[in-house]
């Protein structure tokens, strides 16, 4: 076992594919307390959160069986990106809520820097987040606006760690964020939610 913890990634995952179990229980140990952390947070349910970790697993665990993982990218990146998406299934299918959206528009709002606050915009939703009815705003946003937001604000994570995560480009994260933050706004006002700390 002390060997195989100063494997890399990459090598776990060889050694696994080539039949060592062990291989693959250092890398859930390496890695399930980031994963259970970022479902857990997403869902707010520990049964639910449970339930999207096992997933995770058992799909990484087929992926990696059936031989169609590909070292393209980072070995973390990828279980963070399986889990992400189930996060996101499981939302699509329990979810009820009316959303704000600019998914179909032919104008790529959320990469359009003139339709973006000012860059101070950022700094004061920080100082905010821990209002009361921020919660239920933020569940108002869209889905991928509201992925974001918990990313960015949240979990503290880079543009490039969003982007990885949720297979965007960095300009489209970016532009997510902000364009959240301006519906944000726009939400708390029309439900007369105080943003203020």
């Amino acid at each position: 076992m002390e060997n195989l913890l100063k494997l890399t990634d990459e090598q776990l995952v060889s050694s696994y594919i080539q039949g060592n179990n062990e291989a693959f229980n250092t890398l859930l140990s390496r890695y399930e307390s980031k994963v259970f952390s970022y479902i857990a947070y997403s869902v707010r349910n520990q049964e639910i959160a449970e339930d999207l970790f096992q997933d995770a697993f058992m799909r990484i665990i087929n992926t990696l069986r059936s031989g169609k993982y590909t070292e393209q990218q980072k070995f973390s990146s990828w279980i963070m990106r399986i889990s992400h998406n189930l996060i996101i299934d499981y939302f699509r299918h329990n979810s009820n809520i009316a959303t704000i959206s600019n998914d179909e528009s032919e104008v790529d709002l959320f990469n359009n820097i003139d339709l973006a606050d000012d860059h101070n915009a950022e700094h004061a939703f920080i100082k905010r987040q821990t209002s009361n009815g921020l919660e239920e705003i933020i569940n108002m946003l869209p889905e991928c606006q509201r992925t974001v937001i918990r990313m960015r604000y949240y979990q503290d994570l880079s543009f490039k760690e969003i982007a990885d995560m949720t297979g965007v480009s960095i300009n489209t994260a970016l532009g997510r964020v902000r364009y959240a933050l301006i519906n944000l706004r726009k939400l708390a006002s029309e439900y007369n939610i105080s943003l203020a700390s």
